[in-house]
């Protein structure tokens, strides 16, 4: 025996790495001080400005999204939403991305398959102005079935401590403005992919597209939009959408004797969310308590500064939503 017969294939990782590596580099700022294939990724963080660098990780995956682009044989963006997670999970914590790391494990690994997902996180690692330093490529049959993968990263950005947000200024009158979603982003796909079972290639009545293109969106990244007020200090708190629905999620950050007074009809829900709750009967409760419902990230902002925010969000061509405001228990 060897170990090619035993569902490990050395070469196909060597040709996995050869293709992915004129990507990869088009992500290297001049901060890097490692090519791919070194033991580990080196990052020469730049801390000119900061007087207290505080670092700021985060790791995700994109859950069964996953299970989607491979029913459709579509690859290429599943990258990006991964990239795009993590860079929203840190930004609400006030800090920009420095550089990120990769985790990509299968039962066969299939070169230029593996490349269109790298493919995904170098077009957002670009966007986001983010290095991709590392990652690692693990082929492991009886782990995985030959056709499935799974996919994970880590993140790691910097934000002075006196500009860390983390809702401590929160305020009852606060207002929250909603920004939009692209769709499902990276949750609620195990409950969206049972209503659609066997259907993803059908598109229903007002979609422009089939429901399996629709679930693929990509995952939006809120850097650029919200990069502006990250120093400002009438923005006391950001939320991230994920994963507990815009409730679950913003009740992280609210400080203890306040909650939140949301306005459910103050933006126009993207049909994919009504046609999940329709053809799979689920309830209203299930609906706000998996998916973002249309709302990505909330920004919560003292209520003096709102017409300005507003206004400025309306520049960056953004359509946001005063979707709620702080109150007192």
């Amino acid at each position: 025996m060897d170990y090619k017969s035993a569902g490990v294939d050395i070469s196909a990782g060597e040709e996995f790495v050869r293709l992915i590596k004129p990507q990869v580099r088009q992500t290297f700022t001049s901060r890097v001080m490692t090519d791919i294939g070194a033991f580990g990724g080196f990052f020469q963080p730049d801390f000119s400005g900061y007087r207290e660098p505080v670092l700021v990780s985060s790791i995700d995956g994109v859950g069964t999204k996953l299970k989607v682009a491979a029913e459709i044989g579509k690859y290429d963006t599943i990258g990006s939403c991964l990239v795009n997670h993590c860079v929203n999970d840190i930004l609400v914590c006030g800090a920009r991305p420095m550089f990120f790391l990769d985790y990509y494990a299968c039962g066969k690994l299939k070169p230029a398959m593996a490349a269109d997902v790298v493919k995904g996180m170098v077009s957002a690692c670009k966007g986001n102005s983010c290095a991709l330093i590392g990652g690692e490529t693990a082929e492991m049959p009886g782990v995985y079935a030959e056709d499935d993968f799974d996919l994970a990263g880590t993140i790691v950005g910097m934000v002075d401590r006196e500009l860390v947000i983390n809702g401590a200024s929160i305020v009852d009158g606060d207002v929250m403005i909603g920004l939009p979603s692209s769709g499902l982003h990276t949750n609620g796909y195990s409950l969206a992919r049972k209503v659609f079972e066997g259907r993803l290639g059908h598109t229903f009545e007002g979609m422009e597209r089939p429901v399996g293109e629709e679930l693929l969106q990509v995952h939006r990244s809120y850097l650029k939009v919200v990069d502006e007020w990250l120093t400002s200090n009438d923005l006391h708190g950001m939320s991230h959408v994920t994963g507990g629905g815009l409730v679950g999620n913003t009740m992280r950050i609210i400080p203890s004797g306040l909650k939140l007074d949301i306005d459910w009809t103050a933006w126009p829900e993207p049909l994919i969310f009504d046609v999940i709750r329709k053809e799979g009967g689920v309830p209203e409760e299930d609906m706000r308590r998996t998916f973002n419902l249309g709302i990505g990230l909330v920004l919560i902002v003292a209520a003096e500064a709102v017409d300005d925010i507003m206004a400025g969000l309306k520049t960056r061509q953004e359509n946001a939503y005063i979707i709620g405001r702080i109150a007192a228990e």
